[in-house]
């Protein structure tokens, strides 16, 4: 059943493709949202017109702040579900999950109260992991992440960034969210599909969650609980 069109959303979902992103899609649609998904290759677009997803065609790497204000201005929500994650090398992963990113955030920025709230998705202690500088794509990850990620919360966005814990194609059953300032156990899981469904909470419900950033776990709680305090 489609949810109530008055409190319809338009998402602009960048990363469209990923696994998490053709997840979520279907959830935001079945709520009466209007999704936009940003992809770079023009052969996804059946695929995201079937899921009922618009397709927007450019690459990340080259847009510039300016860019970005175009394609998000009228945008009631951004979700970055992008990521490069080491693939194609360091560089490329530079360019995507830091400059990419920042790039968005500044050209978001620049649209004043225009602008609109931005969805991030990292991982669990992604602010302030720490690996050796050995020139290789896990280093370049992390640290493109812990820029992008320190790069929103200095900006005056109304932003979330999700923490999920190591990613599985398990379907959800629930979430625990980590209290902030516990101890991270990295072995912890976190379902692609519960992302998915903690994405579509925060567009439903119009408003961040109290943790900053929400990181969040395989659990027995309704998703509802991440605005529990």
């Amino acid at each position: 059943m489609v949810g109530d069109m008055t409190d319809s959303k338009k998402v602009l979902y960048i990363g469209g493709h990923g696994k998490i992103g053709l997840l979520t899609t279907p959830k935001l649609i079945e709520k009466g949202h209007e999704v936009h998904s940003l992809v770079r290759n023009p052969d996804y677009k059946p695929e995201l017109e079937k899921l009922g997803a618009t397709p927007v065609i450019a690459d990340i790497t080259e847009q510039s702040p300016e860019d970005w204000a175009k394609l998000v201005d009228g945008s009631d929500v951004v979700v970055w579900g992008a990521g490069n994650g080491g693939r194609g090398g360091a560089d490329l992963t530079f360019a995507v999950d830091r400059d990419g990113a920042v790039a968005l955030v500044d050209g978001m920025e620049s649209l004043g109260d225009r602008a609109p709230r931005l969805v991030m998705i990292s991982y669990m202690g992604a602010t302030e992991n720490e690996v050796e500088d050995d020139g290789g794509s896990w280093y370049s990850y992390v640290e493109s992440k812990k820029q992008a990620d320190n790069h929103i919360n200095a900006s005056k966005l109304s932003s979330v960034i999700l923490g999920p814990g190591v990613l599985t194609d398990d379907s959800a059953t629930g979430i625990t969210v980590s209290d902030p300032g516990s101890t991270r156990d990295s072995d912890v899981e976190t379902p692609r599909d519960l992302v998915a469904d903690v994405i579509a909470e925060i567009v439903n419900e119009d408003k961040v969650p109290p943790h900053a950033p929400l990181e969040f776990y395989t659990g027995d709680k309704p998703v509802s609980s991440i605005w529990e305090s």
